[in-house]
């Protein structure tokens, strides 16, 4: 009888064991749910709900207007002009760009097809996941909406990849193909930036010794130190340092499931071969 009820106590304290094992998986779970939601397209959305930015756009890379995430920026442009702005993006992000042109009223002569390209800090053109980066639109359309949803930033790659990678990303908006005659007519351009956390289920073993941001030396900035960021090349809390991630929260978890996974075997197994006329406590 004592042997019974000593079984029983063993299996009721593995029990307990693995039911505190599934409540550390569950919120282990919890935890990274919010990364993983991230994986999903997010519905498309015009640009103009972020805070007011620029309303200026530069001319080409060197001229690119720096904006942050999340900052709505604006120019006023004639049709045929390439606007450039410039953000920063850090290991682990999902960035999407999103512009918005509203055409001139007065009559045009054809359709007109416009692109949003994204290129990195080595200006490499980066591909878009979804989205749509190119779009033609009638000629007596009034607005036309672009945006490209890019890959995850890496904190490392390979020299030959063409992965993105922290530091500066630039973004170009111009009209690829309209009529000759409708050059020079005014427009009015939007861009708004957001980016996505995904987690340590896209970090990677590695980073890159410094972000990858052009013309952050101290001829780029009178009076400033080498190596210094220059404004609006670096996001709000500064760049990550690459170590740290939710990958140490389920290594953390898998060692504390593992353990009591042991110790439940152990409890459940223990005293399996005990000869039955010894008494429990030899």
């Amino acid at each position: 009888m004592c042997r019974t009820r000593e079984l029983k106590g063993r299996r009721g304290a593995a029990a307990a064991l693995l039911a505190a094992a599934a409540g550390l998986a569950f919120a282990g779970t919890v935890a990274g749910a919010g990364p993983a939601a991230a994986d999903s397209p997010a519905p498309s959305a015009s640009p103009g709900d972020g805070a007011q930015g620029p309303t200026e756009a530069g001319t080409s890379f060197r001229t690119a207007v720096p904006i942050a995430l999340d900052q709505r920026a604006t120019a006023d442009a004639s049709t045929g002009d390439y606007l450039y702005w410039v953000l920063p993006a850090d290991a682990g992000q999902r960035v999407t760009v999103k512009a918005k042109v509203v055409l001139p009223q007065t009559a045009r002569h054809g359709a007109a097809t416009w692109q949003l390209d994204v290129y990195d800090g080595l200006r490499r053109r980066q591909a878009c996941r979804f989205g749509a980066q190119t779009r033609t639109v009638a000629q007596d359309a009034g607005t036309v909406e672009l945006s490209c949803a890019l890959r995850t930033v890496r904190g490392w790659a390979e020299q030959w990849s063409n992965d993105p990678l922290p530091g500066s990303y630039y973004v170009r908006l111009t009209a690829v193909d309209l009529p000759a005659d409708d050059l020079g007519q005014p427009v009015r351009a939007e861009v708004e930036a957001s980016a996505a956390d995904t987690g340590g289920a896209q970090a990677v073993d590695g980073k890159l010794a410094a972000p990858l941001v052009p013309g952050t030396g101290a001829a780029a900035q009178p009076g400033g130190k080498p190596g210094q960021d220059a404004p609006g090349s670096a996001p709000d809390g500064g760049w990550s340092n690459g170590w740290w991630s939710d990958r140490w929260v389920w290594t953390a978890v898998g060692g504390v499931l593992a353990a009591l996974a042991g110790i439940g075997g152990y409890r459940l197994t223990r005293g399996a071969g005990r000869p039955a006329h010894l008494p429990p406590g030899s």
